[in-house]
C-alpha cells in the first residue's frame, strides 16, 4: 500500500495524529478501510483509540467537520472547499463545511519580526513608524496588524505564519496518498472524486500562500472596476510585499454582518444590496474573472453606498465557452427550456455515463415546480440548489471550474437577501445573461467559432 513510502519521523506522526482524531470522532472503520492502523503499526506507532462520548449527540457531518476544525489549517481549507461542492453534498453537509472557522491564536509579534526584517530589508521600524503589535484578525494561514507609514498614511500587513508552508505540503502529501487509497479501496468514497478534490485543494491552497498571487488578483478586479466609484479595492504597496507578507490600503468601514450599523450611518440597504449583486455578476459574466468567496465577512459598506472588496485569495476563472454555457443553463432555467438545460448538462458530463431520457424527465420535474411564477417571485438559489441535488441525483460531477461558481452564486443570493429581504438575483442578473447571450451573435464571436470548428475537422482529417 501506498503508506509503504512514507519516511519521515513527521509524516509517520502526523498520520498518527489524523488516525486518532478520525476515531475519536468515530471513523475508525475508515481508518482501518484506508490501511491507515497498519501502516502505524508496521512503523512501530501506537494508534490511540479512545472514544468520545460527546460524538454520540452528533450527527455525521457534525462529527467530519469537528474532526477536520481539530486537524488544523490544511483540513479546515479542505472543509471550506468541500463547502463549495453543493454538486458532491446534500445542503445540511454544506451548511455544516460552511461553520468550519479558520480562527487561531495569533503568533507573538516577536516571533514574527526575524521574517518580517527579512522580507522587507530593513528593521520594521524603519519602514513602518506606528504599528500594532497586536492584530486585528489571526486565521491559521496569517495574521494581520494595522501599521502607517511615514506619511501617516494607514495601511495594514497581513504576514504568513512561520513555517506554515512546511506544514501545509506535509498535509498535501498525506491527504494526496489517502485521496488515491480512497478511489482504490473504498468504493462508497468514488464518487466524490477524492484525488480530484485533494487537487483542487493543493492548487488553492499554494496561490493562498502566495500573497503575491492574492495581491495581482487583487489589482486585476481594481482595473476591472476602474470607472466604478462605488466599488472600492485597496491598494496594494509593491514595495514592500512578497510571497509571505501583503502591504494594501486599510479600509476604514462597516463590518458586512453588522446591518445595525449600516441602518445607523443612514445607507440605503437596497442599494447596497443592488450594487454588490452587480460587481459580483459583472465580475462573473463579464470579466469571467471573479471573487470566488462573496460572504460578509469579505465586505466593508463605505459613505455613499459604496463597497470595499476585501482578501482575494480565492478568485474563480471562466472561459469564453465556459461562459458561454453558464448564461445558457441559466436562460435555459429562468425560461424553462427544458432541452437547452439537458444538452449544457451532457456537455458538462463529458465521458461520464448519463441517462439522457431520464434526466430529460428530471429537468422538466424541476422546471414544471416553478412553473407559472412571476420572474420577479422565482428563488434563483432554490433552483440553483434542486439542480445540484439532481446532478447528484445522477451521479453528475460539476467541472472543477464551475464548483466556485455554483457556490458564488448561492451566497450572492444570500448575501442580497441579508441586506434587502426584497432583493431578487434573477431581476440584477437577466441583463447581464443577455448581453452574454447576444455577444455570442457579433460578427467576430461567429467568426471565431467558425475558425474553431475548422481547426477541430483540420485535426480530424489529419488523424
Amino acid at each position: 500500500m501506498l503508506w509503504e513510502t512514507l519516511s519521515t519521523a513527521r509524516d509517520l506522526g502526523r498520520l498518527q495524529d489524523i488516525a486518532s482524531v478520525f476515531i475519536r470522532y468515530g471513523f475508525g472503520d475508515l481508518v482501518q478501510r484506508l490501511g491507515m492502523g497498519k501502516a502505524l503499526e508496521r512503523a512501530g506507532r501506537i494508534l490511540h483509540r479512545r472514544g468520545a462520548e460527546r460524538v454520540t449527540r452528533m450527527n455525521t457531518p457534525e462529527r467530519l467537520t469537528s474532526a477536520l476544525q481539530e486537524l488544523g489549517p490544511t483540513f479546515i481549507k479542505l472543509g471550506q472547499l468541500l463547502a463549495t461542492r453543493v454538486d458532491l453534498f446534500p445542503p445540511d453537509w454544506i451548511a455544516e463545511f460552511e461553520k468550519l472557522q479558520d480562527r487561531v491564536p495569533p503568533v507573538p509579534f516577536e516571533d514574527l519580526r526575524l521574517q518580517l526584517e527579512e522580507d522587507l530589508g530593513a528593521p520594521v521600524e524603519e519602514i513602518f513608524p506606528h504599528l500594532d503589535q497586536e492584530p486585528v484578525a489571526a486565521a491559521s494561514l496569517a495574521q494581520v496588524h494595522r501599521a502607517h507609514l511615514d506619511d501617516a498614511t494607514e495601511v495594514i500587513l497581513k504576514v504568513r505564519r512561520p513555517e506554515i508552508r512546511q506544514m501545509v505540503e506535509a498535509d498535501l502529501r498525506l491527504l494526496g496518498r489517502l485521496a488515491e487509497i480512497a478511489e482504490r479501496e473504498v468504493p462508497d468514497l468514488r464518487r466524490y472524486r477524492p484525488r480530484e478534490v485533494v487537487r483542487q485543494l493543493a492548487l488553492s491552497m499554494r496561490r493562498e500562500l502566495d500573497f503575491t498571487s492574492e495581491c495581482h488578483s487583487a489589482e486585476r478586479i481594481a482595473e476591472n472596476f476602474s470607472d466604478d466609484p462605488n466599488i472600492v479595492i485597496p491598494k496594494v504597496y509593491w514595495q514592500w510585499t512578497c510571497e509571505r507578507l501583503n502591504v494594501q490600503e486599510y479600509i476604514d468601514g462597516i463590518p458586512g454582518r453588522d446591518l445595525k450599523a449600516v441602518t445607523e450611518a443612514g445607507l440605503d440597504r437596497k442599494v447596497l444590496a443592488s450594487r454588490g449583486a452587480h460587481a459580483v455578476l459583472k465580475m462573473i459574466l463579464e470579466d469571467r474573472f471573479y471573487h470566488a468567496d462573496p460572504h460578509p465577512g469579505n465586505l466593508f459598506y463605505l459613505p455613499g453606498n459604496r463597497l470595499a472588496i476585501l482578501d482575494f485569495g480565492m478568485v474563480g476563472r471562466l472561459s469564453e465557452s465556459r461562459c458561454d454555457q453558464v448564461a445558457e443553463l441559466m436562460f435555459g432555467l429562468l425560461e424553462r427550456r427544458t432541452g437547452q438545460v439537458v444538452e449544457v448538462l451532457m456537455d458538462w458530463a463529458g465521458e461520464s455515463s448519463l441517462d439522457t431520457e431520464t434526466m430529460q424527465m428530471d429537468v422538466e420535474g424541476l422546471l414544471d415546480r416553478y412553473h407559472g411564477l412571476p420572474l420577479r417571485q422565482l428563488n434563483f438559489a432554490a433552483m440553483l440548489t434542486d439542480l445540484t441535488t439532481l446532478l447528484r441525483d445522477h451521479h453528475l460531477v460539476l467541472p472543477s471550474d464551475l464548483t466556485l461558481l455554483f457556490k458564488a452564486f448561492i451566497s450572492l443570493d444570500g448575501l442580497g437577501r441579508m441586506l434587502d429581504p426584497d432583493f431578487e438575483v434573477v431581476t440584477e442578473a437577466t441583463p447581464y445573461l443577455r448581453r452574454v447571450m447576444l455577444s455570442r451573435y457579433t460578427p467576430d464571436a461567429i467568426a471565431r467559432r467558425s475558425w474553431g470548428a475548422l481547426g477541430d475537422i483540420f485535426n480530424i482529417v489529419s488523424d
